[in-house]
């Protein structure tokens, strides 16, 4: 059976996925990324990263990799081992503890494998994180933040609302979506943001949490919030250090790995430099977009 191969270009990214059993493993288990796969890569473009889905992937030997991590992610079990080229090998379980998914990847997550274990849920499951870990890992090398937040367009800047899961983002983004004119929803959990020529740009994404808002779009940043729940709306605008320190946590990252935290700092910094940086102080109601919108919006 012939390799199938797609090429995605997510963040103005291009990625190569080979699938090397077709008829088992295919670009349905993606079918988020639908709109983000595009015919080929520009010739004067290099891919962010290459990678290949083989069932037959073994695991590394035990004595080449150190535990790093174990971690329970909300929607399952991820296993972290630190391989003794630099690598990664990575285990995606679900929330009933069975394996879905294995990644083994180069330093740099330029090249990466995948296997595959379970029925059409669990393949695409997996696939799906080890995707999106490959996406962020790999873009840190590149001025590329992925950050767990909802994302408004208003007037054509991208405004992304941080905050815990359950603090209210989504809520106070459908209070934009309602109340405030020339407003589109571009993504509700993990939109990215790119550092293009010294300008901050944010992306659509193919994941976005429980809404389905999987659109391949792109804006200039307009302000980075952060959500705080409160008693009456008001907006704090951030010194610079306070907004690095609030920007940073939103950030998909391997603290432990050196290289890589280490650019994501860098370009959080690039981030907090270019852009202005709020915390919104608020209800869940109409006022709330109203007080946040005239505060943070490009004039």
């Amino acid at each position: 059976m012939n390799p199938e191969t797609h090429i995605l270009c997510i963040a103005e990214h291009y990625i190569k996925i080979t699938f090397l059993n077709p008829k088992l493993n295919n670009v349905s288990l993606i079918s988020s990324s639908v709109n983000f796969i595009v015919p080929e890569k520009p010739a004067d473009q290099d891919y962010l990263y290459e990678m290949v889905v083989d069932d037959d992937l073994k695991p590394i030997e035990k004595s080449r990799r150190d535990r790093v991590r174990d971690f329970e992610s909300g929607n399952g079990t991820t296993i972290i081992d630190l391989l003794d080229d630099g690598g990664y090998q990575v285990l995606f379980k679900d929330n009933r503890g069975n394996e879905c998914s294995m990644l083994q990847s180069n330093k740099d997550f330029s090249k990466v494998k995948c296997a595959l274990k379970g029925n059409f849920d669990a393949r695409h499951f997996g696939l799906a994180n080890c995707v999106m870990l490959t996406m962020s890992m790999a873009g840190s090398y590149k001025d590329t933040l992925m950050i767990h937040a909802s994302l408004v367009r208003h007037n054509g800047y991208g405004y992304p609302f941080c905050a815990v899961s359950g603090t209210g983002k989504s809520t106070h983004v459908s209070m934009w979506l309602r109340y405030i004119p020339n407003c589109d929803l571009m993504n509700d959990d993990n939109p990215i943001i790119r550092i293009i020529d010294g300008k901050p740009y944010i992306y659509g994404t193919p994941w976005s949490g429980k809404t389905p808002c999987y659109r391949n779009v792109k804006a200039p940043l307009g302000a980075m919030s952060r959500i705080d729940r409160a008693e009456h709306n008001y907006v704090e605008k951030l010194s610079p250090i306070e907004a690095f320190t609030s920007i940073l946590p939103s950030c998909s990252s391997m603290k432990w790995d050196i290289d890589i935290y280490r650019h994501i700092c860098d370009t959080v910094t690039k981030v907090v430099e270019t852009t202005n940086a709020y915390i919104i102080h608020c209800l869940p109601d109409r006022e709330a977009a109203e007080v946040s919108c005239a505060t943070i919006a490009v004039k």
